[in-house]
């Protein structure tokens, strides 16, 4: 397999990916394109085979997966034994939706709060995007409650996982309090804390920082 994947430091749907594929254990190769450098960039990556003119990209024999969370669903189906996702039906059908909202979703944080790895930042959080965050500290609360945690749907780490981790960079690199946003127990503070302490990530962003020579 290939994963055709972009700029570590900002490409927050290559990351959701990555992390999927490095969780089952199965050998890829990557292909690292330059993100923000307009045409070169899209001609790269259309080089690389993207019929929808975006990255994260999948590629298994004759097979392209082009989205990001199609690529995670098809890593679970593919890989059962990584379990990607959770037996219980439950936990499975919730943690969908918060994934399907994240996918759909947040577009006031993600414009008020890139992601920028190996970045220390401040900025005014404007409204929208303030609600958004306590939409976020209130589902992270609200699963872990549910299923036990450590991880959102329990103890296992899943694709909700995958889909939130790049929400927990942005938090660190804001220097974002979640307490102001709901988060009274630190529930979700320390969520933050494991997500970005798996190795995996590590990996991710100890590449991404030497890469943009961060």
């Amino acid at each position: 397999m290939e994963l055709v994947i972009g700029t570590r430091a900002w490409s927050t749907w290559s990351l959701r990916s990555w992390l999927a594929l490095k969780r089952t254990g199965a050998p890829f190769t990557e292909t690292l394109i330059a993100l923000r450098q307009d045409r070169v960039t899209a001609d790269a990556i259309k080089a690389a085979g993207s019929s929808s003119g975006f990255v994260p990209l999948l590629k298994d024999g004759g097979l392209a997966i082009y989205d990001s969370l199609a690529i995670c669903e098809y890593l679970a189906e593919r890989f059962p034994n990584a379990k990607l996702w959770p037996d219980d039906h439950a936990a499975r059908a919730l943690g969908r939706a918060a994934v399907a909202e994240m996918h759909a979703g947040f577009l006031p944080l993600r414009k008020a709060l890139p992601m920028a790895l190996g970045e220390t930042l401040q900025v005014e959080v404007p409204d929208d995007a303030a609600a958004n965050i306590r939409r976020i500290v209130a589902q992270w609360n609200g699963l872990l409650a549910q299923f036990g945690g450590p991880f959102l749907l329990g103890k296992d780490w899943s694709i909700a996982d995958a889909y939130f981790t790049p929400v927990a960079t942005r938090f660190r690199t804001y220097g974002i309090d979640l307490a102001a946003y709901g988060d009274s127990g630190g529930t979700a503070a320390a969520y933050v804390g494991r997500v970005l302490a798996q190795p995996e990530f590590e990996q991710w962003e100890a590449a991404a920082i030497g890469e943009g020579g961060l």
